[in-house]
């Protein structure tokens, strides 16, 4: 049987983001095998969405910096894994293990002689138009290790036309994101802004009964692990500004910064307004029930939160950068802020919910519908099947 290595940096990356080409692959025939660091776990608190998969799991101790020196024992465990199992595709993901990953790939091929097709897929590189000078620095690093990538994937537009510039050993390839699959929110879709009294489905819980939500309160919603490139700090500040407002906040995640994130919360005296739900695996489920997506992330490729949000046919507020600007078309799915000022946040959601000058409080209702079945719309052109097609066109390639 052929065998196929997918490698991330942490674990959970695969099962949230990668199923479907696992699906693929093993449809090819391919024994589907993922290397992670197992002890470091994001979109989960743990690996059991890989049990019953049919992966074989392999323990990689990812280090987060590509100048740590320990990154040779990654590399080490990495090539000795390869020269073991005789892979016969490689994929890798996230900017630490793709380094890594190829690295060790050609390392295998000197020593062997055996050539083995490497994919990379870039789910945003950290150097883009209007990055920190710092984030360059990744720039000749990615654009050395594409020389031993014969498929480069990239999901939005500005990286696409960038690697295209890179001494590529095979191809660059652009797929509309991860693919979503747009069948699990039928019957899901936003209806209307009467939250309180919609028909919730099974599995459903009702999240102003759970927070003690009044009926006519606004609930915003982000989801995001609290790391700093999701910015989470600068919603707490707008928040704030809005203290006159009926508003409820709730973040959908989980990660280091939280602490920071709650006494901020506490500093503000804002424990009513802004709710930390914690991770949650059916974060449509949620969605619905609110009337407005807020996302001030300072970086992404593209995100897949912002796209749920649209699946259900959300209003967004999010920052203008890479990715989300293909997704959210401003003043047409929402609205796009220009820089992370929390008063530019503020005054959007001011806009979306009131009259302009913020003073009437008239409901703006019709237009949010209209926002969100826009993006219902939009989403269509980011839906698994286009990128399953791609993906399996991509793969074939390489037999």
């Amino acid at each position: 049987m052929k065998k196929a290595l997918l490698v991330t940096r942490v674990s959970g990356f695969v099962p949230q983001f990668e199923m479907n080409n696992v699906k693929i692959l093993q449809e090819f025939g391919y024994e589907v095998h993922y290397a992670a660091d197992y002890n470091t776990i994001v979109y989960g608190n743990d690996n059991s969405r890989l049990d019953g998969t049919g992966i074989v799991r392999h323990q990689i101790d990812f280090v987060r910096s590509p100048f740590s020196k320990e990154v040779k024992v990654s590399i080490q465990q990495l090539e000795k894994l390869m020269l073991e199992e005789k892979f016969d595709l490689i994929h890798c993901h996230m900017p630490m293990s793709g380094v890594v990953a190829r690295k060790a790939a050609w390392n295998v091929y000197k020593k062997t002689g055996r050539k083995v097709p490497v994919l990379y897929t870039a789910h945003g590189f950290h150097f883009y138009s209007g990055a920190p000078l710092k984030n360059w620095v990744y720039y000749p690093i990615e654009r050395f290790f594409s020389r031993y990538t014969d498929r480069l994937i990239l999901i939005n537009e500005e990286d696409y036309n960038r690697a295209k510039k890179f001494p590529v050993r095979g191809s660059v390839e652009r797929i509309m994101g991860v693919g979503m699959n747009l069948g699990k929110f039928e019957g899901y879709e936003k209806q209307s802004y009467q939250v309180a009294s919609e028909e919730l489905y099974d599995g459903e819980t009702d999240i102003r009964k759970k927070y003690g939500i009044g009926k006519e309160s606004i609930v915003l919603i982000t989801v995001g692990e609290f790391a700093p490139d999701k910015n989470h700090m600068v919603m707490i500040e707008a928040m704030r500004e809005l203290k006159d407002l009926d508003i409820v906040y709730i973040i959908c995640g989980e990660g280091r910064m939280e602490e920071e994130l709650r006494n901020k919360v506490k500093e503000y005296s804002l424990e009513k307004n802004v709710i930390f739900a914690g991770y949650i695996k059916e974060v449509y489920k949620v969605l619905r029930q609110t009337d407005c997506f807020v996302f001030p992330s300072r970086r992404e490729g593209m995100p897949v939160a912002v796209m749920e949000a649209m699946s259900v046919g959300l209003p967004v507020i999010a920052s203008g950068i890479r990715g989300i600007n293909e997704l959210i078309d401003h003043t047409k799915g929402g609205y796009l802020v220009d820089g992370f000022e929390p008063v530019d946040y503020a005054v959007k959601i001011r806009r979306i919910f009131t009259e302009k000058d913020g003073k009437s409080a008239v409901p703006r209702e019709k237009r949010r519908l209209e926002m969100g079945e826009w993006n219902r719309e939009r989403i269509k052109q980011f839906a698994l099947p286009i990128v399953d097609k791609k993906m399996r066109e991509i793969y074939k390639s390489l037999e």
